[in-house]
């Protein structure tokens, strides 16, 4: 924010808003740092910031400590914690089908469409973790997210030719990737195919 405002001509009251917004939505950091938003000689945000260490020490000693209490005696302390961080990862699986892999609430009435409903759901979730893997791998973090936003602009598509015999040849295709679509492809060493085979059930 302070490079922005030293290569823009920012508004002072506009600045400000935006600094405020963010001490907001991380209240326990606020009272680390000292920021102060004036206007330069050109009537542009001057914007300066430095740590205020004492606090800083304060909240390092207040900060307490994670406790977890368990009647589970024959395991070693990484094993609990490992046990506990299960938990999360749990309710992060949650949030992903909801999220990212649009997955809402369907009522069946039969058990066999409950249990496919929930195997659809586990393998969507399978080749999501498989996805982060390779971008982890890949050196591309451990988010798919911006993998998927950058390739979810390539589509597949029919391509329809009509012929004087009345008979339509049908050919179904994928869009060509862009520059960048193909450099995550290449890092990822995925290959798109140029055309896909259609075949009657």
């Amino acid at each position: 924010m302070q490079t922005r405002c030293q290569k823009q001509n920012r508004d002072v009251q506009k600045v400000e808003r935006e600094v405020g917004r963010l001490l907001g939505q991380n209240t326990r950091a606020a009272g680390l740092f000292e920021i102060e938003v004036k206007a330069d000689q050109n009537g542009f945000a001057k914007l300066t910031w430095k740590k205020i260490t004492e606090h800083q020490d304060w909240a390092t000693l207040s900060a307490g400590c994670y406790l977890l209490r368990s009647n589970v005696t024959e395991w070693s302390d990484e094993d609990l914690w490992k046990a506990y961080i299960q938990l999360t990862e749990a309710e992060a699986a949650f949030r992903i089908h909801k999220s990212d892999l649009s997955i809402r609430p369907i009522w069946h009435q039969k058990e066999d469409r409950v249990l496919a409903h929930i195997l659809v759901c586990f393998l969507a979730y399978v080749l999501w973790k498989t996805l982060a893997a390779m971008c982890q791998q890949a050196g591309l973090g451990d988010e798919p997210r911006r993998v998927l936003s950058e390739l979810s602009d390539i589509r597949l598509m029919d391509v329809v030719l009509p012929t004087k015999a009345g008979i339509d040849l049908r050919t179904r295709c994928i869009s060509k990737p862009t520059e960048h679509q193909q450099i995550l492809l290449d890092h990822l060493g995925l290959r798109l195919p140029s055309k896909i085979k259609h075949t009657e059930m």
